[in-house]
């Protein structure tokens, strides 16, 4: 049996096309074609309809793909698994999340896993858009989320729980006084993450319990908790933020939490992987890195 043909054939399906796998592998796509063919001949079926103008997996295609990319992982896990044995993960990790985390969390853990397995590469999509990890190939994706996640055939195990707080400046107090309450929110300048809707909210809750929610006219609204933390600190508002990223500011008082007895929501982080069979020891062993690690930079509180 010829893997390189299944190799081949899942690729090109994925990539949805012999041009964008060839560029992928570093291939021509003729070979990619050569082989495809050869694998159709040998089953007696045709696997994809391809003419100049379109690209397209048969239904029979689609059933085999389903079969041959399980037996790509297990191929991949098998040489992975001899290399391992030889004290050195080595393989790529597609890795997928939005830039808060990238920023915050994962900039230091993905080099400190690098430099623990000096054989291992990865490869970051750092987006704040929805992303489909069987579609883009990707092997696990980390998200915040302040609700559960829609049911799925994803694989999900819930990392951490960070808690997020109201942060501003000290200068900005000292112009537009102190709150002493949540409804004494509504006389303050708002900043907001995210920009759509251009509607801010504030959801506060007290360690009793309490409950407080109003909207606000926000002066600035990014999907940059780093232009936020900014725009806080040089005293453009007040800003509700998860607390482990603004650690520091906090710590040389550049920011100040504002009504500390109350929390500006929880949220979940979440490691979601296509599935637990055929996973790489790579990618398996930084999934476990993650869920010990990650915990330690997100929920420390400042």
């Amino acid at each position: 049996m010829d893997m390189n043909g299944y190799y081949f054939f899942v690729h090109v399906v994925e990539k949805k096309g012999f041009a964008p796998a060839g560029r992928a592998l570093n291939i021509p796509k003729s070979r990619l074609s050569r082989h495809i063919a050869q694998l159709e001949d040998r089953l007696g079926v045709r696997l994809i309809q391809r003419t100049s103008r379109q690209f397209k997996v048969t239904d029979m295609g689609e059933a085999f793909y389903q079969h041959a990319r399980k037996a790509v992982d297990e191929m991949e896990a098998a040489n992975a698994a001899v290399e391992q044995h030889a004290n050195a993960l080595t393989g790529k990790i597609r890795l997928s999340c939005s830039v808060g985390m990238a920023q915050f969390a994962l900039c230091q853990l993905v080099t400190d896993f690098l430099k623990l397995h000096p054989k291992v590469e990865i490869i970051q999509q750092v987006t704040n858009l929805p992303v489909n990890l069987i579609d883009a190939g990707v092997d696990m994706a980390i998200r915040a989320h302040t609700a559960p996640l829609p049911d799925s055939t994803l694989i999900q195990r819930r990392l951490a729980t960070v808690s997020w707080g109201l942060l501003a400046s000290p200068s900005y107090l000292e112009q537009a006084g102190i709150p002493m309450s949540p409804e004494e929110l509504e006389a303050h300048i708002g900043l907001k993450l995210g920009w759509q809707p251009d509607i801010g909210h504030w959801d506060l809750q007290a360690p009793d319990g309490a409950t407080f929610s109003n909207t606000y006219q926000p002066r600035l609204c990014s999907e940059d908790m780093v232009t936020l933390k900014h725009a806080a600190s040089v005293g453009l508002g007040i800003v509700g933020l998860p607390l482990y990223t603004c650690r520091e500011e906090l710590r040389v008082k550049r920011l100040v939490r504002v009504l500390p007895d109350w929390t500006a929501g929880q949220a979940d982080i979440s490691l979601l992987m296509p599935s637990r069979q055929g996973v790489p020891p790579a990618v398996s062993s930084f999934a476990n890195f993650l869920r010990d690690e990650l915990p330690k930079i997100v929920v420390t509180q400042a």
